[in-house]
C-alpha cells in the first residue's frame, strides 16, 4: 500500500529535518545520499533500510516513482548510512518486498513481513 502523497510532502517538509541527524545512527532510521540527476548537487534522504546478505534493502513506502529513486537509478551508485557506517552502494534494484526478504539479514525478515509496503530497493555494496 502506498502512503498517501500529502503525508509524503508532511514527511519532507516536517518529519526529515527531525531525522535527519539520527539517521544512520538509530535502528531503522538511515540515510541515502545521492546526486541529482538534473541539478548535481548532492541529497541526503532519511529511509527505513535493513542490512542483506551483500548491502542493504530499502523500504519504498511512496513507490519507486521518487526522486532519490531515480536519482540513484540514474547514477548507478549512492552512499547509505546504516548502524553508524557509511557503505557505498551500487546496482539499485527496485524488488517486490517478498524479494527483499530472502536477502535480509537477522530478524528484521520477520519484520518486514507486516510492513505496509509493496516494493524495496536493493542496493549492492561496492569498494
Amino acid at each position: 500500500m502506498l502512503f498517501a502523497r500529502r503525508r509524503a510532502e508532511f514527511n519532507r517538509r516536517y518529519v526529515n529535518p527531525v531525522v535527519e541527524p539520527l539517521a544512520g545512527y538509530v535502528p531503522l532510521w538511515s540515510a541515502v545520499d545521492h546526486v541529482g540527476r538534473k541539478s548535481g548537487k548532492q541529497y541526503r534522504t532519511p529511509v527505513t533500510a535493513f542490512p542483506t546478505t551483500d548491502g542493504v534493502a530499502v523500504l519504498l513506502p511512496y513507490g519507486a516513482d521518487t526522486d532519490w529513486v531515480r536519482n540513484l537509478q540514474t547514477s548507478g551508485s549512492g552512499r547509505v548510512q546504516i548502524d553508524g557506517r557509511s557503505l557505498l552502494v551500487a546496482e539499485p534494484r527496485v524488488v517486490p518486498l517478498g524479494e527483499a526478504l530472502s536477502v535480509v539479514k537477522g530478524p528484521w525478515r520477520h519484520v518486514l513481513r507486516i510492513a505496509p509496503v509493496e516494493s524495496a530497493l536493493l542496493l549492492t555494496r561496492s569498494s
